[in-house]
């Protein structure tokens, strides 16, 4: 192991608890020292520089990274070929971009060294105790390392969440829409918080409650469990909420964004997710915020009417519940579309099922959406599942109220307007593109197609006489 922060040596531990002797190594001594006193009682050791390390491995070699994604990954390599033999494998756990994946797997054949880009989801938590592990690459290269990320990953109903997802890099990219899946899912409950907060006026322990209850049901997951724990937490030192001392500009490394960049290179609209990119950036302009605050003074977050109030939290429940469907349903379409284009060989079913324990976006949906990939594997897009379209029959104008709410109480809702003008457009037979359609004819000749006949068609007189 290579890079041996909070991920790597916790990843390193929890392998060689699990029997499989292993050797790290990092730049930093401490962190080296650190590994060594973690370690205590395992067949785990730490190299000085990385020609001890490549010397102490068995033939042949399985190094894997896990240092930040970008410039250090080349580095990393750079320093590694020289010691390398063909038939000796690299293995990069972080979050590199799937394009720099490509670029290396191609780079390292030519010398006969073998690639595999991985997605490595859970946190510190998961990377000690198991992770979701998305694999790609060569699946004959995958098995001489399958034994050890199986044994690394989390468990549910006795099933390693970890798996080949596809080749070349499938593993990564599965990875990054994992991440935008994540996006969304956060942006969707920090505006549904909003509106408890401001729009209903709970206390902090009030919607904790609520998310409590909701985890108890079908929206348990793992970030509806830490926002109940985190809306419960108290500041040590002033005994408020803490997260009400939490500055409201939330940070963010790249994936999400990564995400919405390929989806708009491919076709495949995921408005959820976008608008999730967008709230980050818009947050982090505070100092704009407050100016325009002041400025426009359009912002008064009002409290709901009493009336409505008891009667909505439950329909905010089913509409959190329609939203994160949404949004598993636009990142499925972007790995479908993903898929077919690069010939990853992706199993959707196989996606699900990995992404139920271990990474950040585990939740018990995942396991109807593995259930309906199993019966419908060429299924176009999630919400045309038989598991799931009553469901949004039923609940889909919950999600439509919520939006309501949100505005009526001046609360911005980007992300759960999105959710649910994405699905709105998803199941209109009829859409005004054939307006847009027509304004690209009158000003570029781009031609239009008809409903009443086959071909392409261009009007060159779209200008009415004004003439007798």
């Amino acid at each position: 192991m290579i890079g041996l922060g909070t991920m790597g040596r916790n990843f390193l531990l929890n392998v060689a608890e699990h029997g499989i002797s292993g050797v790290g190594y990092d730049l930093d001594e401490v962190k080296r020292s650190l590994l060594i006193a973690e370690s205590e009682g395992m067949d785990v050791s730490a190299a000085e520089d990385i020609l001890s390390l490549i010397d102490s491995l068995e033939k042949p070699r399985r190094i894997m990274l896990l240092v930040p994604a970008g410039p250090i990954v080349d580095a990393v390599i750079h320093d590694l070929l020289p010691s390398l033999d063909s038939g000796d494998m690299v293995i990069d756990g972080g979050n590199s971009h799937f394009l720099d994946t490509e670029r290396r797997e191609s780079a390292l054949a030519e010398k006969g060294i073998e690639f595999l880009g991985v997605g490595v989801s859970g946190g510190e938590e998961g990377a000690r105790h198991g992770a979701s592990i998305m694999v790609g690459g060569n699946p004959e290269v995958y098995e001489h390392v399958r034994p050890i990320f199986e044994a690394a990953s989390a468990k549910v109903d006795g099933e390693p969440c970890a798996a080949h997802v596809g080749s070349g890099s499938a593993g990564h990219f599965v990875k990054m829409v994992h991440n935008g899946i994540e996006y969304g899912m956060m942006q969707l409950i920090a505006e549904t918080y909003d509106l408890l907060r401001r729009g209903y006026e709970m206390s902090g322990d009030e919607a904790a409650a609520v998310f409590d209850n909701w985890n108890e049901g079908e929206l348990n997951s793992f970030l509806i469990e830490i926002t109940a724990t985190i809306l419960k937490k108290r500041d040590l030192k002033t005994e408020q909420p803490l997260v009400d001392l939490i500055l409201d500009t939330a940070g963010q490394k790249g994936t999400g964004k990564w995400t919405s960049q390929a989806a708009l290179d491919m076709g495949v609209p995921v408005p959820t997710i976008d608008a999730a990119v967008a709230m980050r950036q818009i947050s982090a302009w505070k100092t704009e915020r407050v100016a325009a605050a002041q400025r426009l003074n359009i912002a008064f977050p009002l409290t709901m009417d009493p009336a409505l109030r008891a009667d909505t939290i439950e329909s905010l429940r089913d509409a959190l519940f329609v939203a994160f469907l949404v949004t598993y349903a636009q990142g499925l379409s972007l790995l479908t579309a993903a898929s077919a284009e690069k010939n990853y060989g992706v199993d959707l079913s196989d996606i699900a099922k990995i992404w139920r324990g271990g990474c950040i976006i585990r939740a018990a949906l995942l396991e109807q959406i593995r259930l309906a990939y199993t019966a419908n594997p060429s299924l176009h897009n999630l919400l045309l599942a038989d598991e799931f379209s009553p469901q949004i029959k039923q609940k889909q104008s919950q999600l439509k109220s919520a939006v309501f709410y949100a505005m009526s109480c001046d609360i911005p809702c980007m992300a759960l307007g999105s959710s649910v003008n994405y699905l709105k457009a998803f199941a209109s037979e009829r859409l005004p593109a054939n307006l847009i359609q027509a304004q690209r004819d009158f000003f570029g000749a781009h031609t239009y197609m008809r409903t009443d006949a086959e071909g392409t068609f261009h009007t060159p007189d779209w200008e009415i006489s004004t003439s007798a």
